[in-house]
């Protein structure tokens, strides 16, 4: 990017740790080259996390977007070195399993670094020693190999970035406390520091577990719980005297050890130890001392001796060198976790120009610096990050209580087995649908999402598996899983079922330029009489596809959405003009879709407005009465059948469920959940956002050109999708549907696929199919593949074969919901 110098913003930075310093480093390649870093503490070292970090990297996720920070962060430090020596060296990375089921968790891992493209390799007991002499083999399994991971060096790094965005004009100023956000007009002006104040047109918070101080001042709250973790320093080893250059620390992999929430790295002739198993240690951000005023710095805690003495004897049980050494030195470490464990980037929207970037660790910060950069200079990251998005949380996640609560749990959790669809166990239950009740009495297991009890499936179907013979799962597929889905499904296929759909978030918008405005906004066109139901996407300016919506015109100013999160209704409000109001009326009202073909039979003894094919059309809209109950009715269907989705208040809630179930039980209505509806939609091959695409793909990709009016005038992502040739775009890769040849095997999502023996693309989502009879899951993989192509998804380390298919699988025709 190039600028005048008038042209040029003026940025502000508040921390130069690892994240402050990469970003100045990203901003000033990108010709923002007026760049100012403050401090609080001495450079290099101020005296934040960064200070006292060990420097891992493990890029490996079930998240792609961490494990795509990661990887640019071994690439950017790999390129980087201070007199002589590289920022980043690649010891690579070993985790090793004492159980069974760690062992089977290294083989899905080893899927996810597939996926994401980390190489890695599964290894034996053997092999590990060859890599860590240290080790009793008696204890290992096996491992999982990782050699492009390592150690960066933080401090280093942060030199090298300092002297590169130096040279561009930025300054790195220390012993400058923050005191001050100035502002005017709901925009950012300055930064208020005990040594004068610092004009800005861009801030940002990357200020580490000190963001909470910094957004109190601006006024945007950062839910962030910094937490003290534990690292011990052995002895000098004899095992290890002359193994390790003194310049380069360490030679062998860093050493995981999950099962007892340990990591270990060399230091010369010495061990780190580093703890998870110790009680959550929260630290209150806005009592730490000042540099000049803590004992070493402010994010170096007194060592809890007590805390480590477990941790130690099971360090030595692992590593049997050890027990004739000791603990010489430790310190309980300050940093950051969030409510999800991700980082929270992005500009605050009530103060623009103010950013966050939090909750970063060394291993994600370049990367994490790179797409916060291109989201200043461009608007856009090339990475999807809507996982790290401020605004993905719900308000009542964002309460101090909760963020305390689930910033812990998180902790807790950061070495733990986690199952895709495993469920918070605090704060339980926090939102409620109005049926909830009645649910309860039918059995419902519930699942969390959102802070929402959403049910999974009811034990009160469980006769209703009589007849049907799902295949049985493996342990791990089988977990928040339930045969009864399996007649919840068929029961939605021949009669007639009852979904909670009251956690899909719905929007209003109304006011002058309501229509104007959303067209804009949107890529389908929303041009249509009062009544008309439309599905489409919001884009980024790149083309990418940030959400998908679903747009009820109710009148000529009145429009109600279907949207998928907070960051949705976040980024309405943005490009919004004043005549336009945009509310969340999410949580005072609630949604049950009745679907299956008895749906109309259900609904039209109800209400005296006419409910036929021709008196009320598929997508189309209406508001009426179902007996004493106020609803809009939609006439919608995610699952591929007969229905409607119907929308009253929340006071009326209970009443509208008893309504239906009562009006239903000489139809055989049942209650279904998620895990059903889950099946149906990928039968129909309808899409999840999030999931099946992200701002990373266009609608081409994503199978979801007919959600594209070209011609309908300028919209957000127009011109990109013009420059690809819009309509007559031709994709190098698609979202694509497989089937797994066999009916029995079922995978869950995010495994590697593979084309001739190469790694083409990854799962996004699967289900079983239980009217298909076999496993779906969609991809993204080559579009040069025709159905009938032959792939192997690996799961757990097993080959699995499938089969590209066309899509939908079920009901091409449309004949089942246009009747």
């Amino acid at each position: 990017m190039s600028a005048t110098t008038s042209d040029i913003p003026r940025v502000v930075i508040i921390g130069a740790g690892i994240v402050g310093c990469s970003l100045a480093d990203e901003l000033t390649a990108r010709g923002w080259t007026d760049v100012t870093v403050l401090d609080q503490g001495p450079l290099p070292a101020p005296g934040g996390s960064t200070s006292h970090a060990p420097g891992l990297v493990f890029r490996t996720s079930p998240s792609k977007a961490l494990t795509d920070f990661a990887s640019y962060t071994v690439e950017k430090f790999t390129s980087l070195s201070v007199d002589g020596l590289s920022c980043f060296n690649p010891v690579g990375g070993l985790e090793v399993a004492t159980t069974e089921e760690r062992w089977a968790d290294l083989h899905r891992k080893a899927g996810l670094a597939e996926s994401w493209g980390v190489h890695g390799e599964l290894i034996s007991p053997q092999e590990c020693l060859k890599l860590w002499p240290l080790l009793d083999e008696e204890r290992i399994i096996g491992g999982f190999h990782t050699p492009g991971d390592g150690l960066a060096r933080a401090l280093l790094a942060c030199r090298a970035q300092q002297e590169r965005a130096t040279a561009r004009g930025a300054r790195f100023l220390d012993r400058h406390t923050v005191i001050g956000i100035d502002s005017r007009d709901g925009r950012v002006t300055g930064v208020v520091t005990d040594r004068g104040t610092f004009p800005a047109d861009h801030v940002v918070s990357a200020a580490g577990f000190w963001g909470p101080v910094i957004g109190r001042l601006a006024g945007v709250p950062v839910p962030l719980l910094p937490l003290a973790h534990q690292y011990a320093r052995t002895g000098p080893l004899p095992e290890l005297a002359g193994v390790n250059d003194p310049r380069t620390e360490a030679s062998r992999p860093v050493l995981r050890h999950q099962d007892r929430d340990l990591y270990f790295r060399e230091h010369t002739d010495r061990i780190g130890i580093g703890s998870y198993a110790h009680r959550p240690l929260p630290v209150d951000p806005f009592t730490l001392p000042a540099y000049e005023d803590a004992p070493v710095m402010p994010s170096s805690l007194p060592f809890t001796e007590e805390d480590f003495a477990p941790s130690w004897r099971d360090a030595a049980e692992l590593l049997p060198a050890l027990g004739a050494s000791r603990a010489e030195e430790g310190f309980n470490g300050v940093f950051s976790f969030t409510p999800d464990g991700m980082p929270v980037l992005g500009e605050a929207r009530e103060l623009r120009g103010f950013w966050l970037a939090e909750a970063v660790w060394v291993t994600h910060s370049a990367g994490v610096a790179r797409a916060v950069a291109q989201w200043m200079t461009e608007g856009r990251a090339t990475t999807d990050i809507h996982e790290c998005d401020l605004y993905r949380f719900e308000d009542a996640q964002r309460s101090p209580a909760y963020v305390e609560e689930r910033g812990a749990r998180n902790f807790i959790e950061v070495y733990d087995i986690v199952h895709p669809l495993q469920p918070l166990e605090r704060p339980r239950p926090l939102r409620t649908s109005p049926f909830h009740t009645a649910q309860r009495e039918l059995g419902a297991y519930f699942l969390e999402g959102g802070g929402w009890e959403r049910p999974h499936w009811y034990e009160a179907n469980a006769p209703l598996t009589e007849g049907v013979s799902p295949p049985e799962r493996d342990a791990w597929a089988a977990r928040y899983w339930s045969p009864i889905a399996a007649a919840e499904a068929r029961a939605t296929r021949e009669k007639v079922a009852l979904y909670d759909m009251t956690p899909l978030r719905r929007l209003e918008v109304t006011g002058t330029g309501s229509l104007e405005f959303l067209q804009r906004m949107t890529t389908n066109n929303l041009a249509k009489k009062p009544g008309a139901v439309t599905y489409t996407l919001l884009l980024d300016e790149a083309g990418g596809i940030r959400s998908d919506l679903t747009v009820a015109r109710l009148g000529p100013d009145h429009f109600q959405i279907g949207a998928n999160s907070p960051a949705d209704l976040d980024w309405l409000l943005r490009h919004a003009p004043d005549s336009v109001q945009i509310g969340d009326i999410t949580s005072g009202t609630c949604c049950v879709g009745v679907w299956g073909p008895l749906a109309r039979e259900l609904v039209q003894p109800l209400t005296r407005d006419d409910f036929s094919h021709k008196g009320f059309g598929y997508f189309r809209a209406r508001r009426t009465h179902l007996d004493f109950v106020p609803v809009t009715a939609m006439r919608l269907s995610y699952v591929g059948e007969l229905g409607w989705e119907l929308y009253t208040t929340a006071d009326l809630g209970a009443r509208l469920w008893d309504t239906l179930w009562e009006a239903g039980q000489r139809l055989g209505v049942v209650a279904a959940g998620r895990s059903a509806f889950n099946s149906l939609r990928m039968e129909k091959g309808y899409r999840s956002w999030g999931h099946d695409m992200t701002a990373e793909h266009t609608p081409y990709e994503a199978g979801l050109g007919f959600a594209v009016r070209m011609d309908k005038g300028e919209f957000t992502g127009r011109a990109a999708l013009a420059a690809r040739g819009g309509e007559r775009e031709r994709p190098e890769r698609r979202l694509t549907c497989l089937t797994l040849d066999d009916p029995t095997a079922v995978v869950l999502g995010k495994e590697p696929v593979r084309v001739d023996g190469a790694t083409a693309g990854y799962v996004t989502s699967a289900a079983y199919g239980y009217t298909v009879g076999r496993c779906i899951a969609y991809a993204w993989l080559p579009a040069r593949l025709t159905p009938g192509t032959g792939v192997l998804i690996d799961y757990f380390g097993a080959p699995v074969a499938a089969t590209v298919t066309e899509e939908p699988l079920f009901d091409p025709g449309m004949d089942r919901i246009r009747r």
